[in-house]
């Protein structure tokens, strides 16, 4: 027998066939796709854009489509980049980082009474699944230095019901791991990392999304890298459960014990506890592609953004009010997704909040990543009281409105980089004279 895939038709060199593709994209496609993945305008333009037309029309002729779109081989490489990049042997691609926390979720049967803590600053992908089952989510407070889950909150926070804690690299930042996991083993809980922004980011000689039980990273188009706008990668440490993450990305199919007259067999995917309905995270292998040509230059890339980093974080040590990012250490690297930028407030003159719409009017944009959780009306809605939460997440409360925002580092010129750092030294100066 051949190798099994997700069976999607394609049944090779027959007769009469059965292919994978419905319908094919044809040259006029193609050309489409160019066209929009190279955006432009003016008679140069159009007339460069004319001539690649008159290229591409003749593979017409000559070219032969492909016989797969989803989890065939581009994904397979795209996984087996990963792997190699990481140090890893599990890497699962699945279409974004939020179906990855779902499978691990799942694996630890997850259910109502449960307990997850989580960082009370973070997206809203981290708790969107315990939410949806009725676990109740505990908010640890962060770090008031680096905005990540604090670990000797995490410590305060855990009862006999926790299940899971989900450390998030805010920022690709590392969170200090090695007393989460000692935790973890103490209480026997899972850990999954929320590496969405950390794709590599280093932690103590090891690459974060190594670390925990799970972990995923996000491909989603504004981070470091993409796959083509969508996509995530999922890892593990369990052992034994790394082929089992595939068949959970798409469904349980499984081919080694074929129902009577039929393909397959659908079963349960086995979690630490109990078995699992898994659900569809299917890739495309146009992603698979896209992802593998961009992990190639993920170095790169991060020292770009690092050298951004720095070039702020050294014109900003002229005003001691300002509180910079952090650029790692020989323990710590990070990827440089975001730029953390604090101020001291009693030393500018004011709070984040004055500083930003300063930023605004200079025509700086700045955005905190991301707003207390406990705040959203979701939350609220599912019988959470924010006040109380908001007693319990103090550096929360104090870092987020008063404290820092974010700042961009790629995609900028010199021009813009140094704008920026004009621009809010300008601001804190304005705010501590008062104007």
């Amino acid at each position: 027998m051949g190798k099994q895939t997700d069976f999607r038709y394609n049944t090779g060199e027959t007769r009469v066939p059965w292919a994978a593709v419905g319908e094919n994209y044809n040259v006029h496609d193609l050309m489409e796709v160019i066209r929009f993945l190279m955006q432009g305008e003016g008679a140069e333009y159009d007339a460069a854009l004319e001539a690649v037309w008159q290229q591409v029309k003749k593979l017409e002729p000559l070219a032969t489509p492909p016989g797969k779109l989803s989890l065939g081989s581009k994904v397979e490489a795209a996984e087996a980049a990963c792997n190699e990049y990481l140090g890893t042997t599990t890497s699962t691609f699945v279409t974004n980082a939020t179906a990855g926390f779902e499978i691990a979720y799942k694996y630890a049967n997850l259910k109502a009474g449960d307990e997850v803590i989580v960082p009370a600053i973070t997206f809203v992908a981290t708790m969107a699944y315990p939410l949806a089952v009725g676990a109740k989510l505990v908010f640890a407070d962060v770090d008031p230095v680096t905005i990540n889950m604090d670990p000797a909150d995490v410590a305060r926070k855990i009862t006999d019901k926790t299940k899971m804690i989900v450390p998030v690299h805010i920022g690709g930042y590392p969170v200090d791991m090695d007393p989460i996991m000692k935790l973890a083993k103490e209480h026997d809980i899972i850990v999954l990392e929320d590496a969405a922004h950390a794709f590599g980011a280093m932690y103590k000689g090891k690459k974060v999304g190594t670390i925990g039980d799970f972990a995923a990273f996000s491909m989603h188009e504004v981070k470091n890298i993409t796959s083509f706008g969508e996509g995530g990668i999922l890892t593990t440490t369990v052992p034994g459960f790394g082929d089992e993450m595939k068949r959970a990305r798409f469904l349980g199919m499984d081919f080694t014990c074929p129902i009577k007259d039929w393909l397959y067999n659908i079963t349960p995917v086995q979690g630490k506890e109990a078995p699992f309905v898994p659900g569809n995270a299917s890739t495309t292998e146009i992603q698979g592609l896209g992802l593998t040509l961009q992990i190639s230059r993920n170095e790169e890339i991060i020292e770009k953004r690092r050298k951004a980093a720095k070039y702020l974080t050294d014109r900003f040590a002229e005003n001691d009010a300002i509180i910079p990012q952090d650029l790692g250490n020989e323990d710590i690297k990070p990827t440089f997704h975001l730029y953390l930028l604090q101020i001291d407030p009693a030393k500018a003159g004011g709070d984040i909040q004055v500083l930003k719409k300063k930023l605004d009017e200079k025509g700086v944009t700045q955005i905190a990543h991301f707003g207390p959780l406990y705040r959203f009306k979701i939350v609220q809605d599912m019988g959470y009281d924010s006040d109380e939460i908001a007693k319990s997440c103090p550096n929360c409360e104090e870092v987020f409105y008063k404290r820092f925002t974010h700042l961009p580092v790629y995609g900028l010129s010199d021009e813009q980089l140094e704008y920026m750092a004009d621009a809010v030294l300008a601001s804190v100066a304005e705010m501590q004279a008062g104007k």
